[in-house]
């Protein structure tokens, strides 16, 4: 072999590796740090970014893109020690008085005390459909994946892979869906001590601060909105997906369903549906299917 044939044997995997490391999921290519004057940071090469709260503000991203349906990832290690009165909102949703919204909110507790892990579905701009867990780890000590699958016939809330809620599309039935409205990721780290823990009975303790939430490990299978048309062939056509957008039409196996079953049953601590306190007039709609 020539010399200038070795070289270029070679360069050939260097040149590989290096686009496949210009490809991997940089924080400063899909995000803005939007707000908190500094406290939030990327940092580690883009690899990771963290928030930080305190006595004067929070902080907040949001994700470069919108998107209409999709399979979003996040790795989250939530504030440790005495977190109570702080949340960490990590979402998707649109603007406007009729907005989307799909929400993981993580609340702050004592010392010892679990967080709780709060989930909501907004649609048209109305929400009111709040279910609330304990996580069955320390979500402090590590991080743990935080994914919501989002496609045209269900929402599916999960935790390292394991489903937590679904909310499906019952249109049929007068429940508003979230399927034309393109949302952004947004998450924030804020100060919510009037109503975060117990109520707002126990108050952020300053002396803590500053209060930082980390994130690593991003990663959307999803259509992207831009210019009023997706990056997808068809957003309602699952049909259209191939291998790699299986989640357009994603459903929970049995598997998956008793995994739900699980969680719904040791670590659910509120469901709207189960409080007819609340609702005086009668249980929303979709409590009532199965």
């Amino acid at each position: 072999m020539s010399s200038s044939g070795f070289k270029f044997t070679l360069l050939v995997p260097l040149i590989v590796a290096c686009l496949m490391a210009s490809s991997a999921r940089n924080f400063h290519n899909d995000f803005d740090i939007t707000w908190g004057d500094g406290r939030g940071k990327i940092v580690n090469n883009g690899e990771v970014l963290t928030l930080s709260l305190d006595k004067a503000s929070g902080s907040g991203f949001q994700s470069k893109n919108e998107y209409l349906f999709g399979k979003i990832d996040m790795q989250l290690k939530l504030v440790p020690g005495n977190s109570a009165g702080t949340v960490t909102a990590y979402y998707l949703s649109s603007k406007g008085s009729t907005w989307d919204e799909i929400d993981f909110e993580f609340l702050g507790n004592l010392s010892g005390d679990p967080y709780i892990l709060h989930t909501n579905v907004f649609s048209q701009g109305k929400g009111n459909r709040e279910q609330q867990f304990y996580l069955w780890f320390d979500p402090t000590a590590d991080f743990h994946t935080y994914s919501i699958l989002w496609n045209p016939q269900r929402i599916i809330f999960s935790v390292d892979g394991t489903p937590i809620r679904e909310f499906k599309n019952m249109e049929s039935f007068g429940v508003p869906f979230p399927k034309n409205q393109p949302m952004r990721i947004y998450s924030s780290l804020w100060n919510a001590d009037d109503w975060a823990t117990r109520g707002g009975l126990v108050k952020t303790d300053w002396t803590q601060a500053p209060f930082t939430a980390s994130y690593r490990n991003f990663n959307a299978d999803a259509c992207v909105w831009s210019n009023g048309a997706s990056s997808c062939k068809s957003n309602a056509s699952p049909s259209s997906a191939s291998t790699n957008s299986a989640w357009l039409s994603q459903e929970m196996d049995s598997a998956k369903q008793q995994r739900l079953k699980w969680v719904q049953k040791n670590y659910m601590i509120y469901n709207y549906c189960n409080d007819a306190k609340r609702f005086p007039q009668g249980l929303p709609p979709e409590c009532n299917m199965s």
